[in-house]
């Protein structure tokens, strides 16, 4: 993680998406093609801790996000830290509208591969998950509290700081923290008891 716990890779694209955000609102597709490229990703990976293993109603989640996300991009203010932020609770919306829908609670589910790879030779959330495969990444994040495990895909899968993760849960801060740093604790205590 670099400074404030945002990952450095995250930290990087922002200002590569803040420009691309800038041109998009002034109507340039390739700019709004190049946003979508740098945000899809975690954005998928994040709505599919939500929803649950299956692949295709998260990408059918984010289809209707980013449907919203290309009506009102005009509105949007902030850099591209922020419109990840922005774009994370449109998503978040869709989704908790999707289990409404179905009537189930959100779970953690999901990880993919390319979200192992996180930044960092000492950081908590690589060390934690760089041991294990994926299913056992997936078993090991839904036994977490929802409140952890949302906190803990929005700041690691999604690339979050603390402030814009708040924002999107409703939440302060120091509470997303918190929840962020007690479910990688948890997820390095039971790594370490089946090591």
């Amino acid at each position: 993680m670099g400074r404030g716990g945002e990952p450095r890779r995250a930290r990087a694209r922002d200002e590569e998406l803040g420009a691309a955000v800038a041109r998009a609102q002034e109507g340039d597709e390739a700019a709004f093609a190049v946003a979508y490229r740098l945000v899809q990703p975690g954005l998928v990976g994040y709505l599919r801790g939500l929803v649950g293993h299956d692949g295709e109603i998260a990408e059918d989640i984010a289809a209707e996000a980013w449907l919203e996300i290309a009506r009102d991009l005009g509105r949007f203010r902030g850099d591209g830290a922020g419109f990840r932020g922005w774009t994370a609770t449109i998503a978040r919306h869709r989704a908790l509208d999707h289990l409404r829908r179905q009537k189930v609670r959100p779970r953690p589910a999901t990880l993919e591969q390319d979200m192992l790879e996180l930044p960092g030779p000492h950081s908590t959330p690589e060390q934690a998950l760089e041991s294990i495969s994926t299913e056992k990444a997936l078993a090991l994040i839904a036994g977490l509290p929802r409140d952890q495990a949302e906190a803990v895909l929005l700041r690691v899968v999604v690339g979050l700081d603390a402030p814009a993760a708040a924002r999107v849960l409703g939440k302060r801060p120091g509470a997303v923290r918190t929840a962020s740093y007690r479910g990688l604790k948890r997820l390095a205590e039971q790594l370490g008891a089946a090591g």
